[in-house]
């Protein structure tokens, strides 16, 4: 087979292409969600959660939240593991659901240690799944715990114990997140939620997931390092091809090669998926970027919840920004330029941060800081 020869700008257009972060918009968020196969959850909301950002990057200020909103309610879209889907895809993750802990003999020693744990609270298992199926939707804590063996972690889920189980039961496909009662999820039995759809092997599934996240990223490499919840490796799918001055092989999605681009500008959210590997950012992109806000504020560079900048097929900088809802202003403290800025590229900018502002209903604070390098 033939290994297609990229250039960095080929494959930078084809990741900003394969994102949808080109001139051409998505219109419609389950079309747009269908397309990158995920939108994450986090409720950090410094400027906006990060489903809703990364929805108005592409959309733009026609989207509204209540689109998403609505489609998790009619079930277009679906909650899985912090992770909102197609409700078209869940299929593809029954099989994997259906072997948890683990796909692979022999488990590894920590699946090992879940599988026995969630043994070892069967009888609390079993009374969850009767509640359920009597008086669901329940949220976590509508339900009793009545675990034997406690939950032990060094971090914040010491003792959560229904909460851990629910967890461990979504994996195994038994227990669905059916929507939301304010800020808690609300669980109800998976065969409630999930469409009835046939469910292929898990190798036909895995094929078809990595297909599909080669489509939403264009290019990725075979193999690499594990992300929680979602690769971002892609498996010999595709084709191969290199990249001028990156070592390594890739993989390619064809319907991506020789395409026409027009680029635009965008605020990225800090968990976008085009920078969500940074690995392969600073390789393509050349682009140097960490979330800082879990850092002391001494430490940062960019800023708490510093928003990648794109323009065209580049990442030019950072915007150090905050969405004061209480005073009603969005708080620009800084733009960082790792490239000199042309006159252009900064009226573009500004043009985003007032249309960032508009979507949010706020208006922009007076100007804070520029800093270069």
């Amino acid at each position: 087979m033939t290994v297609h020869r990229l250039s960095r700008t080929d494959a930078r257009r084809i990741a900003v292409q394969a994102q949808l972060l080109d001139s051409r918009r998505p219109t419609d968020v389950v079309d747009m969600v269908r397309h990158l196969t995920l939108l994450q959850i986090d409720p950090t909301a410094a400027v906006a959660p990060n489903a809703d950002l990364v929805a108005w990057t592409r959309i733009g200020s026609s989207y509204h939240p209540d689109d998403l909103v609505a489609a998790l309610e009619n079930r277009s879209l679906i909650e899985l593991r912090a992770l909102i889907r197609p409700a078209d895809d869940l299929a593809l993750f029954r099989a994997e659901m259906a072997a948890w802990p683990g796909t692979r003999e022999p488990l590894r020693d920590w699946e090992v240690g879940l599988r026995d744990w969630v043994k070892a609270n069967d009888a609390c298992r079993l009374d969850i799944l009767d509640r359920l199926g009597s008086s669901g939707p329940l949220t976590s804590r509508e339900v009793p715990d009545t675990c034997a063996v406690p939950w032990r972690s060094t971090g914040w889920t010491n003792n959560q114990n229904v909460i851990k189980l629910l967890d461990f039961m979504v994996q195994r496909g038994e227990v669905a997140i059916a929507g939301r009662k304010g800020r808690e999820r609300l669980y109800d039995l998976a065969s409630r939620v999930y469409p009835d759809d046939p469910v292929p092997s898990f190798e036909d599934a895995e094929r078809i997931r990595n297909e599909r996240r080669l489509r939403a990223l264009g290019i990725a490499r075979a193999t690499g390092t594990e992300f929680p919840h979602e690769p971002s490796t892609v498996g010999e799918v595709g084709e191969p091809a290199t990249v001028e001055g990156v070592k390594g092989t890739w993989r390619v999605d064809p319907a991506y090669l020789g395409q026409p681009f027009s680029g635009r500008t965008a605020l990225l959210s800090p968990f976008d998926r085009l920078t969500h590997d940074r690995k392969r950012t600073l390789e393509i992109f050349e682009f140097d970027y960490r979330l800082e806000m879990y850092k002391p504020a001494a430490q940062r560079r960019w800023g708490y919840f510093a928003l990648p900048i794109l323009h065209g097929d580049r990442l030019v900088g950072k915007l150090d920004a905050t969405a004061d809802r209480k005073a009603g202003v969005l708080r620009v403290d800084a733009v960082h330029e790792d490239v000199p800025f042309s006159r252009p590229v900064t009226a573009a900018v500004r043009r985003e941060i007032e249309d960032l502002a508009r979507w949010l209903g706020v208006a922009v604070a007076p100007p804070g800081t520029v800093s270069r390098g």
